[in-house]
């Protein structure tokens, strides 16, 4: 059976329901909607005849994975997506679990990030079987739990011992081919000023003032040590957080005094050839200049430890191996012009579990998915086009890659 005719073998109407069917699942990163997916998943992984199971990853969390074994031969293609989302925010004109869709997009949290990438694998893998196509090489579904507390639910499959010779992650890029992305992790920066009553303002050190003075260089830094101008362009760092007052109880109460503490949360992102030292002792020189600038000032950083999370490394891989050139044509032909690939923005940005697929299990990939641009916001959507597009492009990948038997 040629290409073509099996890309116009995609059912789109059971592509959008099946879709619509995994936004209905209150999802949650930690919440029992999570693993009751997972449950949908490897239920419908085992309805097409996959060797599908669910995977403990901690307490009641659980990953969801399924194989369509080849005939031998052939690479193994390894699918790699989360489950959990974010939660609803205020705003929303739609009914976030509905999984309603018109005639441009389909609607729901975490329809984007991405349960649309997560279907979209599924109904590739799902258009060959009911084609009757054999492959030679393996392919894998593998839908994890808890990317949001740094990528638990993959780590824990990495461990388990489920690997291939390559990987894609179905992260949101709107289909570009992301081969390069930033690490990342929070900070927490303490200042601690002097307080007086307003009326001897002159003599206080006021935290607040600091910090104001603080935000935007820390917005706008860029990290030492880079190896190259992508590696650089992938740095970013944001102050999320703030809250000043009197003494680190915050003493609230009390505004005609000058705040004396003051605590700021933030997020960094940094290349491949820079590390979380490089990065603490460059916001540190920044803290030091700034205790230069305000005399009497002391500040502290301390980098965030979710618990026992794993760290999000950034990943990078050649634009030449071989499953990055696959996606790639596979991308060219469905679409007919060239895919975007590198450290494209601003999907570079991300923290991934490509990073742990590469780092932990040694595994080339990329990372190209539906979704993006209405991406952790009010009436989260996907253009249907792009998901169906994904779909094609899969399809497309996992001929190249595992091979017709």
């Amino acid at each position: 059976m040629d290409r073509q005719h099996l890309l116009d073998r995609i059912d789109e109407r059971t592509a959008l329901d099946f879709l619509a069917e995994m936004i209905r699942f209150k999802s949650y990163s930690g919440e029992p909607g999570e693993t009751e997916l997972a449950r949908f998943m490897v239920a419908q992984m085992e309805a097409l005849g996959l060797a599908a199971e669910l995977q403990s990853v901690e307490g009641e969390r659980q990953n969801a994975i399924g194989t369509l074994k080849g005939t031998a031969g052939g690479r193994s293609l390894l699918f790699n997506g989360h489950l959990d989302t974010n939660p609803a925010t205020e705003g929303w004109t739609v009914d976030p679990w509905g999984g309603n869709y018109d005639d441009a997009f389909i609607y729901g949290i975490g329809v984007s990030n991405m349960k649309a990438g997560d279907a979209a694998a599924f109904m590739a893998v799902k258009t060959l079987v009911d084609a009757g196509v054999a492959l030679k090489g393996d392919v894998i579904l593998e839908y994890v739990v808890g990317e949001l507390q740094g990528g638990v639910g993959t780590v824990k499959a990495i461990e388990s011992g489920v690997t291939a010779d390559c990987f894609i992650n179905m992260e949101p890029t709107d289909l570009n081919g992301l081969t390069l992305h930033a690490g990342s992790f929070n900070v927490e920066i303490e200042l601690t000023g002097i307080t007086r009553h307003v009326s001897k303002r002159e003599e206080a050190v006021d935290a607040i003032a600091a910090a104001a003075a603080l935000i935007p260089r820390f917005n706008a830094i860029t990290f030492s040590g880079a190896a190259n101008a992508d590696h650089k362009s992938v740095n970013r760092a944001n102050i999320g957080v703030v809250r000043g007052s009197l003494s680190p109880e915050f003493h609230d109460w009390r505004p005609p005094q000058v705040a004396d503490f003051v605590r700021l949360a933030g997020t960094v992102r940094y290349g491949p050839s820079q590390s979380e030292d490089s990065v603490l002792a460059d916001i540190r020189a920044m803290l030091d200049e700034l205790t230069v600038d305000f005399p009497g000032l002391k500040a502290s950083i301390v980098k965030q430890h979710a618990g026992a999370r794993p760290s999000m490394l950034p990943f990078e891989v050649a634009n030449d191996v071989a499953v990055v050139e696959a996606v790639a044509r596979a991308y060219r032909m469905v679409r007919g012009v060239d895919q975007r690939l590198g450290a494209v923005p601003p999907y570079c940005f991300y923290g991934t579990d490509a990073a742990h697929l590469k780092h932990r299990a040694g595994m080339p990939g990329i990372v190209c998915g539906p979704g993006g641009k209405y991406n952790t916001m009010p009436d989260e959507r996907v253009d249907i086009a792009d998901y169906l597009d994904a779909i094609r492009i899969y399809l497309l990948a996992i001929l190249d890659i595992c091979e017709s038997a």
